[in-house]
């Protein structure tokens, strides 16, 4: 049987982190894998989640299943932390799921189900995850022009002229902020002159929000999509915990579902319970309480909110540092594109052979499709790599 399979292809991301840990160089930066490091280089364990670690550790009674559904607290703090004060809180449920591409491939097994026949329309480009895990759900997927590699910003106009081609066997799929992997946010008024072709065209958003509170904040990264949550009949959200409760291990996401009533979304939780029966039964438990613990503690929740503004901030602080550094020193403002991106990424423009060039002569690690992380930065590296981009550059 196993002879029948053939040698699998590396990850184009998780491959760049196995090749940097191989590197004997001193001086080699880490712009590969999505995580956040903060000055010391290290992605820590956030005070808050700490805390709520250790209220655990004392307090829990049991490692008993948790349910088809998961943490039904967590659920609702997911749902409260996205949608809240919309008229979509009315209709809406949510599964605990793990992480955020578990709850990907719940609601695309959802739409099959639902909907067979459904397009996917997703961003070009988009997170490498999306067009997979879309495929793998049994669905067609088909992309919209997304990203200016001029400007280095949302083509708003080429985005909506594909999307106003997308119908009512349709769904759409957003980046709710801090899009990966360009770091490039449509503008709220994209987000309304979405949501009307939706209404007007019958297709279903699906939203996913991998980095809320990476870009202007909590509130702010939520915006359009609770507009479009206020505005529209039926919509679909991945969430994910792994960025803003630094709780990457963890697998901690959560698949929302908002429907025209009640009945509809209680009727698509039924549902979903019953393809994560037949994918994974349970989620883990361990991150999902420590969110719901965090959440529903006036105290730990200030901690963790004061704690995601220092990380937000540090992600501003750095694009500034970089660009500033490319300006005065090396008279370059090809790249001041970089300080108006949000969250951890960024696509510098460079080809798949400079950022290989990158690699192999400064031991900076990039995706071959030009996206760094921002977040991999450490203020000591900033001289090093704007030297590297801008020697590159010329």
């Amino acid at each position: 049987m196993l002879s029948h399979l053939t040698a699998p292809q590396a990850d184009p991301i998780l491959s760049l982190s196995i090749a940097y840990r191989a590197d004997p160089r001193a001086e080699k930066v880490d712009l590969g894998i999505g995580v956040y490091k903060n000055s010391q280089g290290q992605t820590p364990i956030m005070a808050a989640v700490k805390q709520a670690q250790q209220r655990q550790t004392e307090q829990q009674t049991s490692k008993a299943y948790v349910g088809l559904a998961g943490n039904e607290v967590f659920n609702q703090c997911m749902i409260d932390l996205i949608v809240k004060d919309t008229s979509a809180y009315s209709r809406v449920s949510a599964i605990q799921t793990p992480g955020a591409s578990g709850a990907l491939r719940m609601l695309g097994d959802l739409i099959k189900v639902a909907q067979p026949d459904t397009t996917v329309w997703i961003s070009n480009p988009s997170y490498v995850n999306h067009r997979p895990v879309m495929e793998a759900a049994g669905l067609k997927v088909r992309y919209y022009q997304y990203f200016d590699p001029q400007t280095r910003q949302v083509d708003s106009q080429k985005m909506l002229q594909d999307l106003s081609c997308a119908g009512k066997n349709d769904v759409v799929l957003l980046h709710g902020c801090c899009h990966n992997p360009t770091g490039a946010d449509i503008s709220l008024s994209d987000w309304k002159a979405i949501t009307e072709l939706a209404h007007k065209n019958g297709f279903t958003p699906f939203v996913d929000i991998a980095y809320q509170g990476f870009g202007d904040g909590l509130e702010q990264d939520v915006a359009g999509v609770k507009f479009m949550a206020d505005n529209v009949e039926e919509m679909l959200i991945t969430a994910s915990c792994s960025k803003n409760f630094g709780l990457y291990r963890e697998r901690t996401g959560a698949a929302i579902v908002v429907g025209k009533n009640q009945q509809h979304t209680d009727n698509a939780k039924g549902k979903l319970m019953t393809l994560a029966r037949s994918t994974y039964t349970m989620p883990p438990d361990h991150g999902a309480d420590l969110v719901a613990t965090v959440l529903t503690d006036a105290d730990l929740t200030h901690t963790w909110k004061q704690e995601l503004v220092v990380m937000q901030q540090r992600l501003v602080g750095l694009r500034t540092a970089l660009c500033q550094e490319l300006n005065t020193t090396h008279n370059m403002d090809q790249f001041d594109f970089i300080k108006s991106h949000k969250g951890m990424f960024t696509v510098l423009g460079f080809s798949s052979q400079q950022m290989l060039q990158l690699r192999e002569d400064y031991g900076i690690y990039g995706v071959g499709d030009g996206r760094i992380n921002i977040a991999g930065l450490q203020e000591k590296d900033i001289e090093y790599v704007a030297n590297a981009i801008a020697t590159l550059a010329r």
